[in-house]
């Protein structure tokens, strides 16, 4: 089974950017879809972005516009792109499979304060 770590995570002000790393153990070539997901504090663990095997791409409409996801087959690496970023990001972020999830990683926290 492939696990992941995150990494990227760190303080930012509100409108600033962050790009999140995903290192896979193994290839990600034959993961159909991949996704970032985030946990803020008291809240349920919510899918932000996904991307297919064919590179199709998807959002949650609260991070489209501003989050951009994408991927190094060679590297076995998923990235976030997070754009005018905002308080409301603040949460711990973690990828993984979204069909057949691997056991969750220790995510990369995100703090967007001023």
């Amino acid at each position: 089974q492939v696990q992941f770590v995150e990494s990227g995570g760190g303080l930012v002000q509100p409108g600033g950017s962050l790009r999140l790393s995903c290192l896979a153990s193994g290839s990600i070539f034959s993961i159909s879809v991949m996704g970032w997901y985030r946990q803020a504090p008291g809240k349920q663990r919510e899918l932000v972005a996904a991307i297919g095997s064919g590179g199709s791409t998807s959002y949650a409409d609260s991070v489209k516009g501003r989050f951009t996801i994408s991927r190094s087959i060679g590297k076995n690496t998923v990235y976030l792109q997070m754009n005018s970023l905002k308080p409301e990001d603040t949460a711990v972020y973690y990828c993984n499979a979204k069909f057949e999830p691997s056991s969750w990683g220790q995510g990369t926290q995100v703090t967007v304060s001023s």
